[in-house]
């Protein structure tokens, strides 16, 4: 079997987030037998000129905003069937303008408007991805994390996107920015899943795997060790070790 290009594994489950990407998903859940791709195509496109023709138009839109479709906070993308749901993010405004008129980076702006359309997201029930923001901006995810997690750490928060709340993609950051406030900051757990946009489920489980961590350290086993031990990723070890390490210097 020839193994498909890391683009197409990358891109390909974005075209759920349109209209037609959306019923062809529907037809093939809850009529897998019924008609063939070819036929299922041909009907999609006749539902979306009927759709196009007798709905009016997002009226309620502002000049910078934009419709798109994300993964609703009930569900998660890599599900079976995921649900998503319709949010409308400020991708640009007058502020944003206004700024840059006062000679403000854009690099700066870039960052609060990823902030921005993420916490717009989540306040409308659904979660943007790193990939979502990318291909609004024409940019590759790799891209954009180092935008939001500098906007994370300048505010100290973790904004809720897929990565944070879904434990998705490469961000793991957040475990570690959660316990530093348990065990350095001395935050009760409660404050802490308040300003992390996190269950308190989410942070009993990290406070768990870092007393796990603490345990191995403490008997002197070394990271390799300990991540093998515990099923965390190395990195996340590596991330825990330096709090403790911090504890005792604090101490």
């Amino acid at each position: 079997m020839i193994k498909s290009p890391d683009y197409v594994k990358r891109f390909n489950s974005a075209k759920v987030r349109f209209l037609k990407g959306t019923l062809n998903s529907f037809f093939k859940q809850e009529f897998p037998k019924l008609i063939g791709p070819i036929l299922r195509n041909k009907l999609i496109d006749e539902l979306i000129k009927l759709i196009e023709k007798i709905l009016p138009l997002k009226d309620h839109l502002k000049p910078g905003q934009i419709l798109w479709s994300v993964v609703s906070t009930s569900t998660r993308a890599d599900s079976l069937n995921p649900r998503f749901v319709p949010v409308v993010l400020t991708i640009i405004n007058e502020e944003d303008i206004e700024k840059l008129t006062k000679g403000v980076p854009m690099s700066q702006i870039m960052e609060q408007a990823i902030a921005r359309i993420i916490q717009e997201a989540y306040a409308q029930g659904g979660l943007l991805s790193m990939r979502d923001i990318g291909l609004l901006s024409w940019r590759y995810s790799g891209a954009i994390s180092p935008y939001r997690k500098k906007y994370e750490k300048e505010h100290d928060v973790t904004l809720p996107h897929t990565g944070s709340l879904q434990d998705m993609g490469s961000c793991i950051s957040h475990k570690s920015m959660i316990i530093r406030k348990i065990e350095v900051d001395k935050k009760d757990p409660y404050t802490v899943a308040k300003e992390t946009n996190h269950s308190m489920l989410a942070v009993d489980r990290y406070i768990k795997d870092f007393n796990r961590v603490r345990l191995c350290h403490q008997d002197g086993k070394d990271a390799t060790f300990i991540s093998l031990a515990t099923g965390l990723n190395k990195y996340v070890v590596d991330e825990y070790i330096k709090i403790l390490n911090l504890c005792q210097n604090n101490a």
